[in-house]
């Protein structure tokens, strides 16, 4: 009987708060999952303001890039590796100020963390939002250059296509599906990375990951596709499953997690 091949699992998820995802049961969602990897946006807070086993549960190394403003954005990542390096940030002064990406080596895999600001708010805010969007095309563009075996996690605040929003007609002028973000994330795919959960589900519309808190939006599944996992070409040949655990509840984001195949070496 042939041995079945060592899988790993890597979770995105925008934790809306970490305080507030743990009086939802965070730690509990962390034990009863156990994500080898879990990359986290919008932590919104301070290691100091959360308890031991929030801040760094038993048997992860943990990594968090908080922005300078309190209460705000904010990523984190938790691994059961020990990485070789962190690195933080994009390269941009102000997104990096806000913590708006952190990077784990670990071997010869690098994971990233990403957090894509929303426009939504105001003119201004949408602005800052293509602003970022055209520093990260160039960006991402050299981690596929560097040739490793890359994953980059995180809220892209984008929903793709039609089948990653529960109303494309009618939101076609909103920020977040607006036919020029859409085709940046396209561009971002012609590159060579990977959106390795529609490729495990290719056909399929409803597959949402984030829900407004306005409304009954969840209730209704009235939703839209924000969070990816992106990955390198060699890593998307890898990939056993992908889901999105609409049962979480820890916040107004679904956790996506990817199973994949270990390396062979």
């Amino acid at each position: 009987m042939a041995r079945k091949p060592k899988t790993f699992t890597v979770a995105s998820l925008n934790l809306n708060g970490i305080r507030s995802a743990e009086r939802r049961g965070f730690t509990k969602w962390l034990k009863k999952r156990q994500p080898d990897h879990l990359l986290m946006q919008e932590v919104r807070a301070t290691p100091d303001q959360v308890p031991d086993e929030v801040r760094s549960p038993v048997g992860y190394n943990c990594r968090w890039e908080c922005a300078e403003k309190k209460g705000y954005a904010g990523t984190a990542i938790y691994t059961r590796s020990m990485p070789d390096a962190w690195t933080p940030g994009v390269g941009l002064d102000w997104a990096d100020a806000e913590g708006r990406a952190i990077r784990a080596d670990i071997g010869e895999l690098s994971l990233v963390s990403l957090y894509l600001p929303s426009g939504s708010s105001s003119e201004e805010r949408q602005q800052r939002k293509f602003a970022f969007m055209e520093h990260a095309q160039s960006w991402l563009r050299g981690l596929l250059k560097e040739g490793r075996p890359m994953i980059v996690c995180g809220d892209w605040n984008i929903a793709h296509t039609e089948a990653d929003i529960w109303n494309p007609t009618g939101n076609k002028k909103n920020s977040g599906f607006l036919p020029e973000e859409r085709e940046w994330f396209s561009e971002v795919l012609a590159m060579g990375w990977h959106d390795v959960f529609r490729e495990q589900h290719p056909d399929e519309a409803g597959l949402y990951s984030w829900w407004s808190n306005r409304g009954r939006a969840r209730e209704q599944d009235k939703g839209w596709r924000l969070d990816y996992v992106l990955t390198t070409p060699d890593l998307a040949e890898r990939v056993r499953s992908a889901e999105i655990d609409k049962k979480a509840g820890l916040s107004d984001h679904a956790p996506v997690i990817v199973e994949l195949e270990a390396s062979a070496e």
